[in-house]
């Protein structure tokens, strides 16, 4: 098992080095698409802004329809998939065909971005390597989630926050094992990428000094406004997603062509910045670039145009049109706060970098990984606080009014019934101390006589009594076996000697219900005892206990 664990470690480097590679590639793909279809203009013709998008969304659709069917959606579900249905299994071809349509649907103008795509190509390369190697069916399992950890840190530049996403939102798990391969995975992508790429953050703002305690009241509104924007662009993809998917299937060649040439009227009219992923007016955003006023209708015609794109049918991630909005919306409240209150310390780059995590936090539900992920893409420490109070604020608005997260609501939308992460971090768990019995009154010393025993089990009207062994451990004996030892004359040995076996194995009160199953099969009780004197005892446990504990957990 040790050498497994090796082998699987070492392969798990390879799969970033060529996730990596992929992810580079990818992005290379993008920049020459968007070249080709927009020109090399800072600002894109009109005639170019509408026809781009419309003509190529025609070919989007040809290809998913007739060639890459699973090529569909932004690619997490679909690596969700491969780990709890299809024991890892993600054909080489669902690469190609997420490499080819999402890089000319992001490059054309399509309000999608990299990250999503990213990850499912770095899976679906690990799958191919996985079965190249015939690794076993536990091991194939995991190793989808390991290439889609190096495929998101490459796109992110973000090794900790592909880490944290890929644990807390696919895998929901982990152990040393899970963690070395996924750590080393994005590490190793994120080395091969920055050789090509650089090792610059995404974004970079001036450090950031709270002033006044007081102005986290302004971070906690921006938390309020994007909890409320994240309920908003979530429903409306749970909403119009599925009248899309029903509409007749002729309709379906003509849905991406339809959204682009709407995406593109927005960009001629006056929006070209939420065409594309947008990082570069993120930036701007960042710096001041624009009036707070052009930062809440750009936050909100991405939300419509990625809308658009998403709902029909054209492949491309989610992840940079939420950094999108929250960087836009962020800078917008940002900017209306200080014109209401010019007191306040006024940094757009704060602003909107916060702005993202709070969007981060509240449409996809990652509250972990959004605060380390604006920490990483800026390389910025200095505002871990303002992020984790407003992600926290946006993160339980959009729990409370969206009890679904987005991502469940789409694997529901596709007839998969996917294991609901956050619905299992939320899971009343039942313990040993909900199910166990006080500790009785008569417990045996396991170095009194068997006459002793049996006078001390008169009083006591169970069947089964503990016994306390000298040195350490417990056990058990039936008070009918103590009977037939009186009967055959033994009363005067030592209880211990009598005894089936050294010790039975104890429980505490603190450990999850399911481990008792384990030994109250073979024991009619168990003992449950104090961690911190284990001769101490709190309870006692059998398999009838339990049983009926679950069978009324789960009436309730």
């Amino acid at each position: 098992m040790f050498r497994e664990d090796r082998y699987f470690l070492m392969i798990s480097v390879f799969i970033g080095i060529f996730s990596g590679l992929a992810v580079v590639c990818f992005r290379y793909a993008i920049d020459w698409c968007r070249i080709y279809l927009l020109g090399t203009g800072a600002t894109p013709s009109h005639t170019r802004l509408l026809l781009a998008p419309s003509l190529t969304g025609l070919a989007i659709a040809a290809l998913v329809i007739h060639f890459f069917p699973r090529a569909r959606g932004s690619g997490v579900n679909q690596t969700k998939a491969a780990l709890y249905i299809f024991n890892g299994y993600i054909p080489l071809r669902t690469a190609l065909g997420k490499f080819i349509i999402s890089a000319l649907a992001i490059g054309s103008g399509q309000s999608l971005g990299p990250e999503d795509p990213s990850l499912q190509i770095g899976a679906s390369l690990a799958s191919a390597i996985g079965r190249r190697l015939g690794l076993s069916r536990d091991r194939m399992r995991l190793i989808a989630p390991v290439g889609a950890a190096a495929g998101l840190a490459a796109a992110f530049n973000a090794p900790i926050s592909a880490v944290l996403f890929v644990i807390e939102e696919v895998i929901g798990r982990w152990t040393a094992g899970i963690l070395g391969s996924v750590v080393l995975s994005a590490v190793s992508s994120v080395v091969v990428m920055r050789w090509f790429l650089g090792s610059q953050p995404l974004f970079r703002i001036p450090a950031v000094e709270l002033l006044r305690p007081s102005e986290l009241i302004a971070y906690s509104v921006l938390g309020i406004v994007g909890g409320l924007a994240s309920v908003a662009f979530a429903s409306g993809i749970e909403l119009l997603r599925p009248r899309c998917a029903r509409m007749h299937p002729w309709t379906h060649y003509l849905q991406p062509a339809i959204a682009g040439l709407l995406i593109g009227v927005i960009g001629a009219l006056g929006a070209p910045q939420v065409m594309g992923a947008g990082y570069g007016y993120m930036d701007e955003a960042m710096h001041g670039r624009f009036t707070w006023q052009f930062l809440a209708i750009l936050a909100l015609l991405k939300i419509v145009a990625t809308l658009l794109s998403f709902v029909s049918g054209t492949p491309g991630g989610m992840f940079a049109p939420t950094l999108f909005i929250g960087a836009m919306l962020g800078g917008a409240v940002g900017g209306a706060e200080h014109a209401l209150l010019p007191y306040l310390s006024w940094s757009p780059g704060t602003y909107a970098l916060v702005g993202m995590g709070v969007l981060f936090a509240g449409f996809l539900r990652a509250p972990m990984t959004s605060v380390f992920m604006v920490l990483e893409v800026s390389g910025n420490y200095s505002i871990i606080v303002p992020v984790i109070v407003a992600n926290t604020i946006a993160y339980l608005i959009s729990r409370t009014l969206m009890p679904v997260p987005i991502f469940d609501v789409l694997s529901r939308q596709d007839g998969m019934d996917l294991p609901s992460m956050e619905e299992q971090r939320e899971e009343n768990i039942l313990r040993v101390e909900d199910a166990m019995q006080p500790p009785p009154e008569i417990v045996l010393e396991a170095g009194d006589t068997i006459e002793k025993a049996q006078r001390a089990a008169n009083r006591s009207r169970a069947e089964v009594l503990i016994v306390r062994l000298r040195h350490s451990g417990w056990n058990s004996i039936a008070i009918s076996a103590l009977q037939s030892l009186i009967q055959e004359g033994k009363g005067d040995r030592i209880l211990e000697s009598v005894l089936v076996s050294e010790s039975i194995p104890v429980l505490h009160p603190d450990q999850p219900l399911d481990v008792a199953l384990r030994y109250v099969d073979r024991w009619p009780l168990v003992p449950v005892v104090n961690r911190a004197n284990l001769r101490e005892l709190d309870g006692v446990i059998s398999e009838r206990d339990v049983l009926e504990r679950y069978r009324d957990f789960g009436g309730e």
